[in-house]
């Protein structure tokens, strides 16, 4: 959230510009990164840790490429919980996200579950979050919850093929 936060106050005109933005912002945090007590409930598991980042996905990230799920319809929640303490750490987490080696890196923790319970422990008052690349107020419990096919999409028919214009 503190990356947005940064970016949102730099100007940018154009996509590039968001994506330098977005660049010097990750820099930003990096050099300051903020630390959060949590709270996570996954399964019947409860993880307390302080943390400087904790990301939520529709579905596992794939490797080999940066984040997506590489199985839209997977039905779980991707959750990753960074255990980076250093600069130097945060910098080779955000490589290793870069590179598609999320899984491996030894600075985060990867879960899966079909429901998280988040709950905020930092006794500060007020918490942001990223969704869909917009800030949002964070709750001091939130709850995260997949509906597997729950979302209706249009494709087209396996014997149809796109035309270039």
């Amino acid at each position: 959230a503190k990356m947005v936060q940064l970016r949102e106050k730099m100007d940018f005109g154009s996509r590039l510009g968001k994506m330098q933005a977005s660049v010097r912002a990750a820099w930003a945090a990096i050099k300051n990164p903020p630390a959060l007590k949590v709270s996570l409930s996954v399964g019947k598991a409860e993880i307390v840790t302080r943390t400087t980042g904790i990301g939520i996905s529709n579905n596992l990230f794939g490797e080999g490429h940066l984040p997506y799920a590489d199985n839209p319809a997977g039905g779980v929640l991707g959750i990753y919980v960074s255990v980076a303490r250093r600069r130097h750490h945060l910098a080779k987490l955000l490589l290793d996200m870069l590179r598609g080696r999320l899984r491996q890196s030894a600075h985060v923790e990867v879960h899966q579950a079909g429901k998280v319970v988040l709950k905020v422990l930092s006794p500060a008052r007020k918490f942001s979050a990223v969704l869909d690349g917009e800030l949002i107020r964070l709750e001091r419990e939130t709850t995260i919850e997949i509906h597997p096919a729950a979302l209706n999409v249009l494709v087209p028919s396996s014997g149809v093929s796109a035309k270039a214009a």
